[in-house]
């Protein structure tokens, strides 16, 4: 039998003779993805008093299937600023392979490496006005990419920045963002210690981080699409610091087996 994709649903070529792709009408009009398959849930961030926390767990999902479970959704872009994928897989390498193009592109610009002049048009706020541009071309082509994206790092002045972009182009900051569930489960806990710039600009960076992990804690164990796994990332003005091997403490799930109705039990 023949078992790939293409032949799905197509009568047997050993008994009804070789398929006739005329019938695909291949010179037809563009067609763009408009079903994510494969998609990676929230992403959280907050801003402290030198930079910004950002992270997201590694799973990536087959519809409702658990499928890919060391997809790394955070890149650093040009050590200077950090972004973070939710949504479409596919779409995530494509940007990610773009904006490697992009970074090498632009390094061939600068005169010095450490010459933090030459730098500063690749920082943070200027990464997310390119992101925004391009999301709203792809929008207004019909072939969106099919990612809610948070771009950390810091603005021209050094401040802390933190933005989001969607599939349509639209475009918002503040001092703590996320996506997907995370938007409903981890944003409140982040508004409790950082709702306005003035609150995070009180926030130490163990702080920040604390908070991160109580917020992916709660997506674990909320988010039917979310794992214990997950990368974590701190930019500041010393560069951009990535974890992508952080775990949730090690007991997870274990409690539920002395929840009564759990699973096969004597009484």
């Amino acid at each position: 039998m023949d078992h790939r994709p293409q032949a799905w649903g197509r009568p047997r070529d050993d008994i009804y003779g070789a398929y006739d792709a005329s019938y695909l009408h291949s010179n037809g009009p563009k067609q763009a993805t408009q079903a994510p398959i494969v998609t990676g849930t929230s992403v959280i961030a907050l801003k402290f008093k030198d930079g910004v926390v950002i992270a997201a767990d590694n799973l990536a999902s087959y519809g409702s299937l658990a499928r890919f479970t060391d997809v790394k959704r955070l890149r650093n872009f040009a050590g200077t600023s950090v972004i973070g994928f939710g949504g479409d897989v596919s779409d995530m390498q494509y940007l990610d392979r773009h904006l490697e193009d992009l970074a090498i592109d632009e390094a061939y610009d600068t005169p010095e490496p450490s010459d933090a002049t030459a730098q500063g048009h690749l920082n943070a706020a200027n990464l997310h006005k390119y992101l925004r541009n391009l999301m709203y071309s792809r929008r207004n082509d019909f072939n969106p990419l099919w990612n809610q994206i948070l771009i950390a790092g810091l603005d021209s002045e050094s401040k802390p920045y933190l933005a989001s972009v969607d599939l349509r182009g639209t475009t918002f900051t503040a001092p703590s963002l996320a996506t997907g569930f995370g938007a409903a489960l981890a944003t409140p806990i982040m508004r409790r210690y950082a709702e306005t710039d003035e609150e995070a600009s009180k926030l130490s960076r163990e702080e920040a981080v604390d908070v991160i992990r109580e917020c992916m804690k709660v997506l674990f164990y909320r988010d039917a699409r979310s794992m214990d796994k997950y990368s974590l990332a701190v930019v500041t003005k010393d560069g951009v610091e990535i974890s992508e091997t952080e775990q949730l403490e090690k007991q997870s799930w274990a409690f539920a087996d002395r929840i009564k109705g759990y699973g096969t039990q004597t009484v």
